[in-house]
């Protein structure tokens, strides 16, 4: 079996190679390599021969065995010697069992969870992926590792009660992966950027030029007695400065070709390898018996462009960085209060040291804390994957990413969320949807072919030059091996989808991910929420019905919605009059029915008329949230929805492209509205339960479709979730789900349509960047097994390729988004 491996620099993406294993291939000791079957460094006078293995020392024989008794041996077979020679540590990391210290390291703590980001500079290749992502394999304490390739930094979960973060550490050190552990590294906020690409290029144009200078004696032959003496020391002289060309710029090529090819992987640096090795062993072995100058101006002509086309790359990938910060990408407002209880709705980025906040039931803690007033009961499924809340305590610490349950609470910011913290908790692959990209599996199945068809066609085409003229067979092989590269193919939809997230995010609706981007597009019918959906809490009309609330009686039912970020709640909360804030003694929330609670010893109960316990007949005048008191029933509340601006038109322009359907969890008293709102013949569903809503979307799946879920992100966060892209409304962005695929600011509402329209042309642009990629291949393959192409020319065209297409798809869809909007 083959596989093809694409590395597209810049890209934050874990490579997940387990499947790799069933390639697996045993070396056979009679066999090895010279140098240590670890790490590969020569094997001087201390060598250890161990299980038919020679290896340079004792820690990489321990680091063999530990794999081997793991049953992590197939570590080797991923790539030549992988691995790196351990040290012993002698107590280095003691410093790290101090609790203040571990606290600066550490990402989330809990008793028996934690998590730590650890920058690791020894990872280089799929073997140290591999071996890092199975760390549980070696020690059960720890639950889960992720490996960022492109940034060399391991995402670890682990149980502190099983093994400490001291030890965790040890145990890399003596696998050989000793992570870079400096405080102030911690503190910054971008690491420091590798220059390697830079010196590379460097060192391929120094000798290129001097290449070309030494090569004028070859290409004009003046007769001169002086040059035509000298020209084998100029040919030894270009050999020796494409020496370092070879063994360092190009280096990087020849070696991922090799390893993949000993795994049994065809990657795309393979052709590449191949051009490099064939011109320069060709050119050396011309030099040393004296047959003619060589092709040493082509070879490193051909390195400097690669790695011309590659820095150009990496440049263009920063500038259309797609790793948004929540400061400009995750709509997430806090409630902060001032020195007299006054709240203002801030965004995130504003909050420091210091700040109370107030985080309502259900609400997301955006900031390492410390609650100092209510019972915190924090759901950290968010950042550990485990739903078991945690019970705190006044004065314990609280951190990011958590969800408080059961009532609000008052913290005090200890520490600003880290930038993208929350992001990439958003973006973890806990609430990814299962589906793949079609783009991907598009790209995956030309990758898998390409390599292969470019080395037959390299082949075929060199044997039938060796008949028409032997001279050029060479030609004619390196050029095809340099000209085909599926690079384009693979930056095509990253590049597209990429900067449609840019362009949304400006104008409110923020994407998770790209392929969220591509299932919108693919949609076929659109499911909505009604209440804070189609419906704002901002402009409603609310009268009440009943017996008048006494004092204690209103001044407990303000509490208690105070506590809720429902839209109603947060409605009526508005509405009434203002009312002393005090600790409640009681709450809880029943979705789909309603909230209680208890305040200075007044109970409270507030939602439908079932929950209240009504027996009046419906009002049927608008939506009514009843109150029941620990003196009985009370009366209701009857709020008259304000549908969002331009909702009328929306829907007529939806009901021309897609199925629309209605789930409401209120009462039909605004049915008719909403027929006059909707387009003709929209079902409408009320009183429709979190569990009915997602069993609906459920069953349109079954039934073939494509839904996306617009909903308010509470009562509809199963649907959310159910949906092929969930879209939560927001006002002011207190209650995110991780449940949802994108989050549309609700001034936004009415412009929906655009970004569905606009998702559509993108996946248009993906395809005419596929047609761009493959013409060029076809036509530079022409070119190249006619004999019209040097390989130095088809070096500069190679990497022109990606570069076209990154300047097509980023300008196609600003140009759409622009004349869209």
């Amino acid at each position: 079996m083959t596989y093809i491996i694409f590395a597209v620099a810049g890209f934050d993406a874990s490579l997940h190679l387990t499947g790799i294993m069933t390639t697996r291939k045993t070396t056979s000791p009679d066999i090895q390599p010279p140098g240590c079957y670890h790490c590969g460094e020569p094997c001087e006078a201390d060598r250890v021969h161990f299980d038919g293995r020679d290896f340079c020392c004792r820690g990489c024989q321990t680091v063999y065995e530990i794999f081997r008794d793991h049953q992590l041996d197939a570590y080797y077979d991923l790539g030549e010697n992988p691995g790196r020679s351990p040290r012993d540590t002698d107590h280095a990391y003691d410093f790290l069992d101090e609790p203040e210290i571990a606290s600066r390291l550490l990402d989330f703590q809990e008793a028996s969870h934690q998590v730590v980001t650890l920058q690791i500079p020894q990872i280089h290749c799929s073997s140290c992926i591999w071996i890092l992502e199975n760390l549980n394999r070696l020690n059960p304490g720890v639950i889960s590792s992720q490996v960022n390739f492109p940034r060399k930094r391991a995402h670890i979960h682990f149980n502190p009660e099983k093994i400490r973060l001291r030890e965790l550490v040890e145990l890399l050190v003596s696998i050989g992966y000793e992570p870079s552990i400096t405080l102030e590294q911690y503190n910054r906020e971008s690491p420091a950027t590798s220059r390697k690409l830079i010196y590379q290029l460097g060192i391929a144009g120094f000798a290129f030029g001097n290449i070309m200078f030494l090569s004028f004696p070859e290409y004009f032959d003046s007769g001169e007695s002086w040059l035509s003496a000298n020209k084998g020391l100029f040919r030894w002289l270009m050999f020796a400065f494409s020496v370092p060309v070879v063994f360092y710029s190009g280096w990087d090529y020849i070696r991922t070709g090799y390893r993949g090819l000993r795994s049994g992987v065809l990657n795309i640096d393979l052709p590449i390898a191949l051009g490099i090795a064939v011109l320069f062993v060709r050119s050396t072995v011309e030099v040393a018996l004296d047959l003619g100058s060589g092709f040493f101006d082509s070879l490193s002509g051909l390195v400097f462009f690669l790695l011309l086309g590659r820095f150009f790359q990496q440049r263009t990938y920063s500038y259309l960085s797609f790793e948004r910060d929540y400061k400009s990408y995750f709509p997430i407002a806090v409630t902060r209060l001032g020195e007299d209880g006054e709240e203002a709705n801030v965004p995130v980025h504003e909050v420091v040291p210091g700040d109370r906040l107030l985080i309502r039931n259900n609400a997301l803690i955006p900031a390492d804390a410390m609650l100092i007033r209510g019972k915190g009961e924090i759901d950290y499924s968010f950042v550990t994957g485990e739903a078991r809340p945690v019970r705190k305590a006044e004065g314990e610490t609280i951190y990011a990413g958590g969800r408080q349950l059961q009532g609000p609470i008052e913290v005090r910011v200890l520490k600003v969320v880290s930038q993208s913290y929350l992001t990439e908790l958003w973006s973890d692959s806990a609430f990814s949807k299962s589906a793949k990209s079609s783009f991907r599996n598009l790209t995956d199945r030309i990758g898998k072919r390409f390599t292969l068809a470019v080395l037959t066609i390299a082949a075929t085409a060199a044997g039938a030059w060796l008949f028409i003229d032997p001279s050029r067979s060479l030609d004619v092989l390196t050029a095809v091996l340099i000209i085909a590269c599926p690079c384009a193919i693979a930056l095509a939809a990253p590049f597209t989808l990429g900067n449609l997230l840019r362009i949304f995010g400006r104008n409110g609706f923020y994407v998770k991910d790209t392929n969220t981007l591509e299932r919108m597009a693919r949609a076929d019918t659109l499911v909505f929420d009604k209440t804070g959906t189609i419906s704002t809490a901002r402009k409603n009309q609310i009268a009440y019905t009943g017996i008048p609330l006494e004092t204690e009686e209103a001044a407990a039912l303000k509490n208690i919605l105070r506590a809720s970020g429902h839209p109603l709640s947060q409605a009526l909360y508005q509405n009434l009059a203002p009312y002393d804030i005090v600790p409640l003694d009681h709450y809880e929330e029943h979705l789909g029915s309603g909230i209680e609670g208890r305040a200075n010893g007044e109970y409270i109960r507030a939602g439908s008329r079932s929950f209240a316990g009504s027996q009046e007949a419906p009002a049927g005048s608008g939506t009514e949230v009843h109150v029941r008191s620990g003196k009985g029933y009370r009366g209701y509340f009857t709020i008259r929805n304000a549908y969002r601006e331009g909702s009328r038109g929306l829907f007529e322009r939806l009901g021309n492209q897609y199925d629309i359907a209605v789930l409401s969890g209120d009462n039909p008293s605004e049915k008719e509205a909403l027929e006059d709102l909707l387009p003709p013949l929209t079902p409408l569903y009320f009183d429709r339960q979190p569990r009915e809503k997602l069993h609906f979307v459920r069953e349109m799946q079954q039934a073939g479709r494509r839904v996306i879920m617009v909903g308010d992100g509470l009562n509809d966060a199963g649907a959310l979730a159910q949906a092929d892209a969930g879209i939560a409304i927001s006002e002011d962005s207190h209650l995110f789900t991780p449940a949802c695929d994108a989050i549309l600011d609700g001034r936004r509402f009415a412009s929906l349509d655009w970004f569905l329209r606009i998702s559509r042309k993108g996946l248009g642009v993906i395809r005419i960047s596929f047609a761009l990629s493959l013409l060029y291949n076809l036509v530079g393959l022409y070119f190249a097994v006619t004999g019209q192409l040097q390989p130095v020319i088809a070096a500069i065209l190679m990497p022109l390729s990606s570069i076209t297409i990154v300047i097509f798809t980023y300008l196609a869809t600003t140009w759409i988004g622009r004349k869209a909007e």
